[in-house]
């Protein structure tokens, strides 16, 4: 992968806390910037897909927990054909 160079200011508390997770992870402090440069380009991605591409039907409210544990049974049961038995 190709790689450029940028010039940027940082805290110093941060840049020592970085130097030291350096020392102790045994990898080099510009890896450990380069990381947190990806982890930051990925936070503020427009992705062109939405996160969830399908909709559901729903009451409009949050389930019950009993509710959700019968909905996924009854979506499994579809699923694998099962029979109308006790749930495992």
């Amino acid at each position: 992968m190709s790689m450029k160079r940028t010039n940027v200011y940082a805290d110093p508390e941060d840049l020592a806390i970085i130097k030291e997770a350096a020392k102790r992870r045994g990898i080099s402090e510009a890896e450990i910037i380069r990381q947190g440069i990806h982890l930051a380009a990925m936070a503020n991605r427009v992705w062109d897909e939405p996160l969830f591409s399908r909709t559901f039907e729903g009451p409009g409210r949050t389930l019950s927990k009993p509710e959700v544990r019968d909905a996924v049974t009854e979506a499994v049961r579809r699923e694998t054909g099962s029979g109308s038995g006790p749930a495992a």
